[in-house]
């Protein structure tokens, strides 16, 4: 990797602790965890100089670095509650200028968005990208280690759960939108995280498909197949609302806390 280039990584978050799914990292779809099919999706990313996992210290983690070691990839341990500060000091330990964030839920992370997230940071040096309506779990975020470092410097709480809400503090820095996104990941009513077992039900009835006729599941195929098999999306579309209102109780906590 240059250094006359600035470097560019996927951040993949994840820990095994998980409530309302246990070690829903681990579960197994076609003998594979769930985890190292976000790996190896992220993996063909065209422009990433680096693929990290960012778990935490827990002993129970212990896993997750194994699974990243398999399948090739870094992985940094950090922070069990601050995520924002696991990803400093893995933007710090690997010297890592800009990243795009995959959360490990999200298993259908799509490499062309998380591409033109590192395209726009190229053109425009971007601090902070995030995009709307498109498929959930489709894309997170791309950062800046500048604009991280500053919401680091400003928080005032170490539950950075929900990171976003530490970008829109004033003097953090200037947001973008995800520009050039195809009309075809324009999907906002498909849900693709795991969060609950109808999450998991979804998931794998789409990699059984795709293995089953031994196709590659790029975002385009996935949507084309979601939208010839219509009762798919139904699958776990409900329980989109219930992880909205976690997510909007968690944010009211936080800024509480803060």
């Amino acid at each position: 990797m240059s250094k006359n280039s600035m470097n560019k990584a996927i951040f993949i978050t994840v820990r095994t602790g998980s409530t309302r799914l246990p070690q829903k990292a681990l579960i197994k779809i076609q003998d594979k965890a769930t985890i190292e099919h976000l790996i190896h999706r992220v993996g063909r990313s065209e422009k990433t100089d680096k693929i990290i996992v960012c778990t935490t210290m827990l002993e129970e983690d212990n896993i997750i670095c194994e699974l990243a070691e398999k399948n090739g990839v870094d992985f940094f341990r950090g922070s069990t509650e601050d995520k924002l500060d696991r990803w400093l000091q893995a933007a710090v330990k690997f010297d890592v200028d800009f990243f795009v964030t995959a959360d490990g839920d999200d298993l259908f992370c799509e490499p062309e968005l998380i591409d033109l997230a590192f395209e726009q940071y190229e053109k425009n040096k971007s601090d902070f990208i995030e995009a709307d309506g498109l498929a959930c779990g489709a894309f997170t975020y791309g950062i800046s280690r500048e604009a991280l470092s500053r919401a680091c410097e400003l928080k005032k709480t170490n539950d950075t759960e929900l990171s976003w809400l530490f970008f829109k503090e004033e003097g953090v820095c200037e947001a973008e939108k995800l520009e050039n996104v195809p009309d075809i990941f324009k999907r906002p009513e498909i849900r693709m995280t795991l969060d609950y077992e109808e999450d998991f039900n979804f998931f794998k009835n789409v990699i059984d498909h795709f293995h089953d006729i031994g196709q590659d599941l790029g975002l385009r195929e996935i949507i084309n197949y979601l939208n010839e098999h219509p009762e798919v999306i139904k699958i776990n579309q409900y329980r989109h609302e219930d992880f909205i209102n976690n997510q909007r109780k968690r944010a009211t906590l936080i800024l509480d806390e803060a």
